[in-house]
């Protein structure tokens, strides 16, 4: 059976060798999150900091750092849930096999919350400055929570069944918010809140929202899990905790789960917006001070044996990529009865998740041509973009499964070779020049605003890519340094970008006319002009990261013997990618040094984190 709290986790963890108790004092401000990333690199234990500086309450890190560890977590009702999806896949599987689906039923039993009048997260109260106040990165604009249950109902149908349970970024300190009075609450284009903020807003009711912090690990799962409509998190996290949710229920208030170990509670202002951030966050990069909403305080309570989880948000892979990999998980097979003709997606974790995805699709349209080429794969494309989060998708690469039946789509130089070797820049780029991309990607034209690419292959082998340059290889002046990424991947040092916001490059235009389309140059089919080559070639991240976290396709894809016909812009040499840093993208995350010889020493013999880091 699953925990019921997380201190029976912590305890479980402790006793197994996975978790490592810290008695030093540590400071929440930079140190910590500095220490929890380095075990996280390290694929070290959680950790159960219990001195921390200027709070009384512990903080745990690191709790879901590797995927083995997460998998023991939840370790008694993975089985039960393989086994749900596999009905929901396969309604058969229930009718050929009755007694090896006989345990799924009493699993089904915990997805219904229990309503409880009491628990021990209401045993005490305190204020949000006796909260502790992490602060994961040097230009951070205060503290904030960084594992949020952000729990809110529909003001048309409220209740526990269409409840939302999310996790948005959530600021308790600095910027204008009145200590103790205000917080700010962050959250995305495309969010669950979002429908109940605007829910209230319509009908002009109050929009209250509690946030929990901690309680069964299974609550934090179940905030970040892309969800089928319909399916309250609250049920899912009863399903994977293996044990069904008890939720305070008292008149005029929001419920709150009994076992959690914090939880605040308030009213998100309607007449009221405040400065947020910045935030080191998962692209990267720093998410700029941006207007957001701002919650009311009411009261912040507590369990008595209260231990405050976190994590630190940074460019991948952090914590966050262990969850991302356990809901792939468990969600995977799912995808083809969402989107049909679907075989696989994979939203790629090192280029920050939303700026790329993978997907691998049917080409069954016209079977009986001469050539294959996208026609069904459009269709799934388009589907895909409009499916949850996945519509924030900045580059969409989808390819035929009938051209490589065995192809891993979580291999990608396999993957991206697979789609070079078959591409045609004339036919296969598809735009959405003005649209909707992730909030806190800073490479379009403005917040949330942006562009898409959906780059389709179908069909036989066209070309052989290159694996070292030709000989006599030559660039245009300003131009130089020229690395190979990948096979038919070419990375070129490019002069510092100084063309306006949504106006065309000058030098990257004069690049694309140096060359012609049939120039040798072009085995390799994608050009990445950066500001570090050396950088951008020297491992896979690094490329995925560059290339995909800096570039904006309608204004950063470039072409080699580009030409537009009936406004479909294509070309016949390479295509170019600008992955420069631009004026206007936010600066990147950098550790301060000062902090990082703190915690090497940690590291040293004799320190705690001795053999770990």
């Amino acid at each position: 059976m699953g925990y019921r709290t997380l201190q029976e986790c912590v305890k479980d963890l402790e006793s197994t060798g996975k978790l490592l108790r810290i008695n030093l004092e540590v400071d929440p401000n930079l140190e910590m999150g500095a220490i929890q990333r380095r075990v996280y690199q390290a694929e070290g234990p959680a950790l159960l900091f219990t001195n921390v500086k200027g709070c009384r309450f512990p903080m745990l890190g690191n709790l879901f750092g590797t995927l083995e560890r997460t998998r023991y977590i939840f370790r008694d009702t993975l089985d039960d849930i393989r086994r749900l999806v596999e009905m929901k896949v396969n309604p058969m599987a229930l009718v050929k096999d009755p007694f090896g689906y006989a345990g799924t039923v009493p699993a089904a039993l915990h997805l219904l919350p229990k309503k409880v009048s009491g628990g021990p997260v209401l045993a005490n109260k305190t204020t949000i400055d006796q909260l502790p106040q992490l602060k994961s990165w040097p230009d951070d604009g205060g503290a904030f929570i960084t594992l949020p249950q952000v729990y809110s109902e529909s003001a048309a149908t409220p209740g526990l069944r269409h409840a939302n349970l999310g996790m948005y970024r959530v600021q308790l300190s600095g910027g204008q918010y009145r200590q103790n009075a205000e917080i700010g609450i962050h959250y995305q284009i495309h969010r669950g809140i979002g429908v109940h903020h605007a829910e209230a807003l319509e009908r002009g009711v109050p929009f209250r929202v509690n946030i929990f912090v901690g309680g069964p690990p299974s609550l934090t799962v179940a905030a970040v899990m892309p969800l089928p409509e319909g399916m309250p998190e609250l049920s899912f996290a009863g399903l994977l905790g293996g044990r069904r949710i008890e939720m305070v229920c008292r008149p005029g208030e929001l419920p709150m789960p009994a076992q959690a170990d914090f939880c605040i509670t308030g009213v998100i202002d309607s007449d009221k917006t405040l400065p947020e951030g910045p935030f080191g966050d998962h692209l990267g990069y720093y998410s700029l001070v941006h207007d957001f909403p701002v919650l009311r305080v009411e009261n912040v309570y507590h369990r008595s044996d209260a231990i405050w989880p976190f994590t630190t948000v940074g460019r991948p892979p952090q914590e966050d990529t262990s969850f991302g990999a356990f809901i792939h998980e468990l969600t995977g097979p799912l995808i083809p009865t969402v989107v049909p003709g679907v075989h696989a997606v994979h939203a790629v974790d090192a280029a920050g998740v939303h700026p790329l995805l993978l997907a691998v699709g049917s080409e069954r349209y016209v079977p009986y041509a001469p050539e294959r080429e996208p026609q069904e794969l459009l269709t799934i494309a388009n589907a895909i973009l409009g499916q949850g989060q996945l519509s924030l998708a900045k580059y969409l690469l989808i390819c035929a499964q009938e051209d490589n039946p065995s192809i891993d789509i979580h291999d990608i130089p396999a993957f991206l070779r697979h789609i070079l070797e078959r591409v045609d820049w004339r036919r296969d780029l598809h735009f959405q020049t003005r649209t909707t991309v992730d909030t806190l990607d800073y490479s379009g034209t403005g917040l949330n605003k942006g562009s898409k690419v959906v780059i389709a292959a179908a069909g036989e082998k066209r070309r052989d890519l290159a694996v070292e340059l030709p000989a006599g290889f030559r660039l245009p002046d300003g131009f130089g340094e020229p690395r190979i990424c990948l096979s038919g991947i070419l990375a070129v040092r490019g002069p510092k970008y100084a063309a306006g916001r949504e106006c065309p490059d000058p030098h990257m235009e004069a690049f694309c006319r140096y060359f012609t389309d049939n120039d040798p140059f072009s085995a390799f089919p994608l050009i990445v002009v950066v500001d570090d080559s050396e950088f951008t070639a020297r491992t896979l991240n690094n490329f995925l990261w560059v290339t995909f976290t800096r570039s904006n396709p309608s204004a950063d894809i470039y072409g080699i013997g580009a030409v537009t016909a009936c406004k479909h812009w294509g070309c016949s040499g390479p295509l170019v990618i600008d992955a420069r840093i631009k004026p206007h993208h936010a600066p990147p995350l950098i550790d301060d040094p000062a902090i990082e010889k703190r915690v090497d020493a940690l590291g040293a013999p004799g320190g705690p984190l001795y053999g770990i880091i």
